[in-house]
């Protein structure tokens, strides 16, 4: 099995017309080039169905599971899905995150992703001194990110983009992984667009920090 997961997180994921998509087939490019004989897996979270906390989903799971509740069929299902996210994430070392920036954040499906597999014993733990992570031997992640705005010009729009600090806090912080990696490509739909050069930026960029992102992992 191959150590490198890619979670794709567009609605439309499959969109010639998508940056993300154009990101995704440049590191899929580099990644046949740097190891010829190897291959990823691939999420695509809006082809799955992944669990939510809500009534019924896994607030109702984990209340039950906390409290050594029979669970019920549908119940069982979810809780079943989950655990299969989590696996399969801890499987891999080294993540590849595909995906849009909405309204200055993650996607949606991407949140409840993140719900799933931030489960304490699992990939983090809690001490008397507070969280730990678990993800600690050679895990690194690499996000993929579409803008239509550009948020590195350290004007009002910088702090707004949470997607960044979120995922970075999430997974260096809670979950202990070795290094968060990003790559962006910025004003998509900033008027005149200027597609080639974006996509000429974010190709460097991929190419600079692939070198780093697979480091000592000897398995891809």
């Amino acid at each position: 099995m191959s150590t490198t997961l890619v979670i794709n997180a567009h609605p439309s994921y499959n969109s010639e017309d998508s940056y993300s998509k154009k990101m995704q087939d440049i590191f899929k490019q580099k990644f046949k080039l740097e190891f010829p004989t190897e291959d990823f897996d691939v999420l695509n979270l809006y082809e799955e169905i992944v669990p939510r906390i809500e009534e019924g989903g896994l607030l109702t799971v984990w209340d039950k599971q906390m409290n050594n509740l029979e669970l019920t069929i549908e119940e069982l299902e979810i809780a079943k899905k989950s655990e299969s996210l989590v696996d399969q994430f801890i499987s891999h070392h080294r993540i590849v995150i595909v995906s849009p920036l909405h309204n200055f954040n993650i996607t949606s499906r991407l949140k409840d992703y993140i719900d799933n597999i931030l489960i304490a014993k699992k990939t983090f733990r809690y001490t008397e001194s507070g969280s730990e992570g678990l993800m600690i031997n050679d895990y690194k992640v690499l996000l993929l990110q579409a803008s239509g705005g550009i948020y590195t010009d350290n004007d009002r729009y910088t702090s707004l983009e949470f997607s960044y600090y979120y995922l970075k806090e999430m997974f260096e912080n809670l979950m202990g992984f070795d290094n968060f990696y990003i790559v962006r490509a910025q004003g998509t739909t900033i008027q005149p667009i200027q597609s080639q050069k974006i996509i000429e930026q974010a190709e460097h960029e991929i190419k600079s920090v692939f070198e780093n992102f697979y480091g000592k992992s000897k398995k891809r």
